[in-house]
């Protein structure tokens, strides 16, 4: 199993969590972030207007997925979160030791 770790603009939400579905992810935690890049601060065009700020507005996406399902889920979100721009975000993939579902009691990939 991975845990897949996805930082992105706040307005391309919509869509990768469209794309995600279409990839067969079935759930997904959503946090919205501040944070920062290699810009440090240097101007960037949000919503419209340009801002000179050190901590960018961000959403933070968490997903446990299979081993064979990570590729896709890679895929689904680069090509969703793309603007071909500085600042899209990144991507992370951990291995995951273990899952349980709380409610069951099921564990590891019986409990994505």
């Amino acid at each position: 199993m991975k845990f897949v770790i996805a930082i992105i603009k706040p307005f391309k939400l919509d869509e990768v969590r469209e794309a995600l579905a279409e990839a067969g992810v079935a759930g997904m935690t959503v946090s919205e972030v501040k944070g920062f890049g290699r810009q440090k601060g240097q101007t960037e065009i949000y919503r419209g207007a340009e801002y000179s700020v050190n901590m960018l507005p961000k959403v933070k996406l968490e997903i446990a997925v299979s081993d064979a399902m990570m590729p896709k889920v890679i895929e689904a979100i680069q090509q969703a979160a793309s603007t071909q721009s500085i600042g899209d975000g990144k991507i992370f993939v951990l291995d995951l030791a273990s899952t349980t579902r709380i409610r069951t009691g099921e564990t590891d990939e019986n409990a994505l």
